[in-house]
């Protein structure tokens, strides 16, 4: 019952952040400038995202050949400066990444 109140509580307090500015955001215009600092945001946060989980998989920096995330992102930046696809980025990083743990298990093993 309480980890209900707690999950009850929480979505309310989201909401009532939230709400307000969503309310108002047909009122409020924004100039053009700051509408394309505000562009910049996403790259911005998803490479806060990434970046640490790819150089950092076990908590130190790792930029050797047995990190299968850094060679994954590599092929997967690869793919898609040349190809500006983002599925078949995805999936060529993964399908790296994988097949590049799997042969590190392998040799390991």
């Amino acid at each position: 019952m309480n980890e209900f109140m707690l999950i009850g509580g929480m979505a309310i307090v989201t909401f009532l952040i939230r709400y307000p500015v969503l309310a108002m955001s047909g009122r409020i215009k924004l100039s053009p400038q700051f509408l394309q600092v505000l562009a910049y945001v996403p790259p911005a946060v998803l490479t806060a995202i990434v970046v640490p989980a790819v150089l950092m998989p076990e908590g130190s920096l790792s930029l050797d050949h047995t990190n299968a995330r850094l060679i994954g992102a590599i092929a997967a930046v690869l793919v898609g400066f040349w190809r500006k696809d983002l599925l078949l980025t995805i999936g060529v990083g993964m399908a790296v990444f994988l097949a590049w743990q799997g042969l590190l298990t392998l040799v390991a093993g």
